[in-house]
């Protein structure tokens, strides 16, 4: 997924556009940042070439005691299935073990667990900072169907056949793509609005429900190597748009208005990304795959850069909720990353399938802490 592709001063837009494709866009790379000394090591035991870490009471993490750890719970035993199958810097194996003792219905006991199993660390930046940047992402799901119809005429895209031998690197923009033919045949799925499909590319996975009520799961299969700009930007630096409109309801309120200028938008951006449907045997009520290969679940699934957090670790993150400073406060799971994610207080936080998830996704942009937990 995306996985999914921040740190420079761009519009909130802008910010906003870069920050989905964290999740699902970028191939996932592998971070070399821990070195563990074993149980009890102190903190200098962990190493980052762009984040430091210093041993806290789980009393300096705010809101930990309110958070309702039975929403987490599903999350880490997911994390625990992703991190069996793969090696790595910190030993996982005995907590994990030890989570099938505990019951997925008591906070408390989930509480117990983590305090008396893993060391919270407080995060730095590389600069000193205990603060950054949190934006968000989501899961698009829209309307559409697996033939074209009066109704379903914008396709999404698998990966050229013609590139799966030979592929060009860069490969053609977006603009030419669609007038090379390269893509024909490629079509594995038709939805209504060119606005919402480019939105998903930008997501890099997202649902269709079709319409027989089957939903068809697509995943990230690939870019043309192109660099990413962002139609929003277009907009803005053309005055089509001010900055208040510039979410992806503004937008698409935008296209409607302007149906003749929306290709010319939607070719600002010279990058284009290739679907997969996923197999039957991923449940459509289900997450997207995070680079950890585990599916994410909704307000408990981040992005991270694995130059600094080992993928799959529990994180703890204390951050406001989008336009307001309610506290969002909350043991959440890296389960994955992107190629935007830069930096040891970041993080992209998943919220979910749908407009709703994507409304607040679009809208998030929050300065926050995290806590990284390691195993004792």
């Amino acid at each position: 997924m995306i996985s999914k592709l921040k740190l420079v001063q761009l519009s909130v837009f802008a910010i906003f556009i870069v920050s989905l494709i964290a999740g699902c866009s970028a191939p996932p790379t592998r971070g070399t940042a821990y070195r563990s000394s074993g149980a009890g090591a102190s903190p200098s035991s962990y190493r980052s070439s762009i984040a430091s870490f210093s041993a806290v009471s789980w009393q300096a993490l705010p809101g930990w005691q309110e958070d309702d750890l039975t929403q987490a719970w599903p999350a880490w035993l997911k994390s625990c299935d992703g991190l069996r199958k793969k090696g790595g810097d910190v030993n996982w194996r005995q907590v994990c073990a030890q989570a099938s003792n505990v019951s997925s219905l008591n906070a408390q006991s989930i509480r117990q667990y983590f305090e008396n199993n893993f060391q919270a660390y407080e995060i730095r930046n590389s600069s000193g900072s205990d603060t950054g940047l949190i934006t968000g992402y989501y899961e698009p799901v829209m309307n559409g169907s697996q033939t074209r119809t009066n109704t379903y005429k914008v396709p999404l895209y698998g990966y050229p056949n013609a590139w799966r031998k030979s592929k060009p690197n860069p490969g053609p923009s977006r603009a030419e793509l669609m007038s090379s033919g390269v893509l024909q045949g490629s079509e594995i799925a038709w939805v209504q609005d060119p606005v919402a499909a480019a939105f998903m590319q930008i997501q890099g996975s997202g649902k269709i429900r079709l319409e027989d009520g089957r939903i068809l799961r697509l995943g990230y299969a690939g870019t043309n190597e192109q660099p990413f700009k962002s139609f929003a930007q277009w907009l803005l630096d053309r005055k089509e748009i001010t900055r208040s409109e510039a979410t992806m309801q503004g937008i698409s309120q935008w296209a409607k208005r302007n149906p003749s200028q929306v290709n010319e938008m939607l070719n600002a951006n010279p990058r284009f990304v290739f679907f997969k449907e996923l197999p039957g045997n991923v449940a459509a009520d289900l997450g997207p795959i995070g680079a950890l290969g585990v599916p994410l679940t909704g307000e408990r699934s981040i992005a991270v850069d694995l130059q600094a957090l080992p993928l799959g670790a529990p994180v703890f993150l204390s951050t406001t909720k989008p336009l307001g400073s309610q506290p969002l406060q909350k043991l959440v799971m890296a389960q994955d990353t992107g190629k935007a994610i830069v930096g040891g207080v970041r993080a992209d936080f998943y919220w979910g399938s749908g407009d709703s998830a994507g409304e607040l996704a679009g809208r998030t942009k929050q300065n926050g802490k995290m806590w990284l937990l390691l195993p004792r």
